[in-house]
């Protein structure tokens, strides 16, 4: 009997893009594991869940959801899909079914960047308007990047793309964690999204947690190796058994 390894995919963040997985996706390579870096749209909860679901839906075999932040959400909804077996929280978190993140982030101290987020009006079809966020360049290291070189930081700023503020605001309809085993890593150096918050949330699901005192928001590219260990040890309970 041998087993089928699970697909990764992998979730980014608002005021990200899938670039920020390179550094993850080299290293799971190197594990002999399939990694694939989904686009996540950043339109709104259900949008972007609905995307990944029909990313997930193509892909034969298990897979192992990864979540960093807010993808951290999109992955708890997309994750009830039946080939998803486990779940993955980057410097995220595991949001209710019911619960939004500002439902989440009442309980709190407030994150330090929200007042620098830059807001900015966006059309959502010929009449309507909504509004998505951006990070100022000048703040992206300090609140997200600050174990970052300066340059590579800038980069990443000038990568990121905007996010619809309703994310905020739009809870999951399920929680994937509630069935799924899930892993998480907190970040506890965290300027963007408070440390206490993803512990209590990865608490309350039963994940393995892995704590890096030190780490930013931005851990996916300032410390790729124990990101992908972690992935890897959810990848490795979720093989499947095959004849």
């Amino acid at each position: 009997m041998s087993s089928t390894r699970p697909t990764v995919v992998l979730v980014h963040d608002g005021c990200s893009d899938a670039t920020s997985w390179f550094g993850v996706i080299a290293e799971l390579h190197r594990r002999g594991l399939t990694a694939v870096a989904a686009a996540n749209p950043l339109r709104g909860l259900a949008h972007d869940s609905a995307y990944l679901a029909s990313v997930v839906a193509g892909i034969d075999g298990p897979v192992v959801l990864v979540g960093h932040s807010y993808g951290g959400a999109v992955i708890t909804e997309a994750g009830a899909a039946p080939n998803v077996v486990s779940l993955v929280y980057v410097a995220a978190y595991l949001p209710d079914a019911g619960e939004s993140h500002q439902a989440l982030a009442a309980r709190f101290a407030p994150s330090p960047l929200l007042s620098r987020l830059r807001r900015t009006a966006f059309a959502t079809n010929d009449t309507d308007r909504a509004t998505e966020l951006t990070v100022p360049r000048e703040a992206y290291r300090p609140f997200l990047a600050a174990d970052l070189d300066p340059e590579v930081a800038q980069v990443l700023a000038a990568l990121q793309r905007p996010v619809a503020e309703r994310v905020f605001t739009d809870a999951p309809t399920v929680a994937a964690w509630r069935t799924k085993p899930s892993w998480a890593l907190v970040t506890g150096a965290d300027q963007a999204l408070p440390p206490p918050l993803q512990r209590f949330t990865a608490g309350r699901a039963g994940a393995a947690v892995l704590e890096l005192p030190e780490a930013s928001h931005a851990v996916a590219v300032s410390r790729p190796t124990t990101v992908a260990e972690l992935i890897q040890d959810a990848a490795e309970a979720g093989s499947a058994p095959t004849a």
